[in-house]
């Protein structure tokens, strides 16, 4: 099975228009489809699922008070580093988007009457939609542990490529190099950097490469808007010289924000660009 993983330097680039348009051309030999970017999925615009289950995600354990055993002595509130928890009215509470999950005030209570316990800090989801099975995910306002959930909807989608019989998963990634970034492309047979012709697109490019040459991921780019500047040669010639190909170059068209606006997937302003990166993408990972 090959894993495609579609990122980017920011967001705004294209990475899901670019996904979306990739999952058109990979369904016609089975594709399983996974939304990484769980702090602000959007790949579901685009290509609608239908929920088909819904699991709670559980992150970091986090400190709850049992008021009954609370003498409100205040130790806990002294110990933490986080400011987290206070003491009012004679009794200990916990602010649960503060709590770093430290276990101090455990430590140091002296009648036992703080625990840790799981946090729910999102939902993910299974789904299916008219290219394939779809798998992605919500993370809570404020929610933690954002890469165990890319692992977690990532493992998923390919399970669900195991369970049907396809050869291939794509995966709408997270922007950045950050800790989602990272769970995204561990273990990806492609990293598919969807990059514009701009100086601050230049330089997430380069910092992305250094990320995929780190995980041992190769990398390919999408110079996508290419012509809205005149710095499309400066990312030619960066690629040249970081030994990453450019598998194809995407002008602009206002047909595009249109159609994403529409929630539609903006195949057609782009169909001749996206068949090539498509067949570029077969004779660097065939199946």
């Amino acid at each position: 099975m090959r894993e495609i993983v579609v990122v980017s330097g920011k967001g705004g680039t294209g990475k899901t228009s670019v996904t979306a348009a990739l999952a058109m051309m990979a369904a016609k030999s089975g594709v399983a489809l996974c939304d990484a970017d769980v702090d602000a999925p959007d790949l579901w615009i685009l290509i609608p699922p239908q929920e088909q289950e819904e699991i709670k995600f559980m992150g970091m354990d986090g400190a709850q008070v049992n008021e009954d055993s609370c003498i409100g002595c205040g130790r806990c509130e002294e110990h933490c580093r986080f400011d987290a928890i206070k003491v009012e009215n004679g009794k200990a509470s916990v602010a649960s988007t503060g709590c770093e999950g430290c276990g101090a005030c455990v430590m140091v209570c002296p009648t036992e009457a703080i625990s840790m316990v799981p946090r729910q800090q999102g939902r993910w989801f299974k789904g299916k939609s008219h290219l394939g099975p779809v798998v992605y995910a919500r993370l809570f306002p404020g929610g933690e542990n954002s890469g165990m959930l890319v692992t977690t909807v990532k493992r998923a989608a390919k399970q669900e490529a195991e369970r049907l019989g396809l050869g291939t998963v794509i995966v709408d990634g997270p922007p950045g190099i950050a800790c989602p970034a990272i769970a995204a492309l561990t273990g990806a047979s492609l990293a598919l950097a969807v990059t514009e012709p701009t100086r601050s697109g230049l330089h997430d490019l380069r910092r992305l490469h250094q990320l995929t040459s780190g995980l041992g991921v190769p990398m390919a780019v999408v110079l996508n808007k290419s012509d809205v500047t005149d710095m499309a040669p400066d990312v030619r010639v960066a690629c040249a010289e970081m030994n990453v190909p450019i598998l194809g170059e995407i002008p602009f068209s206002r047909e595009i924000p249109k159609a994403v606006a529409s929630s539609v997937i903006p195949i057609e302003p782009m169909r001749p660009h996206i068949e090539r990166i498509w067949e570029e993408i077969d004779r660097l990972i065939a199946l």
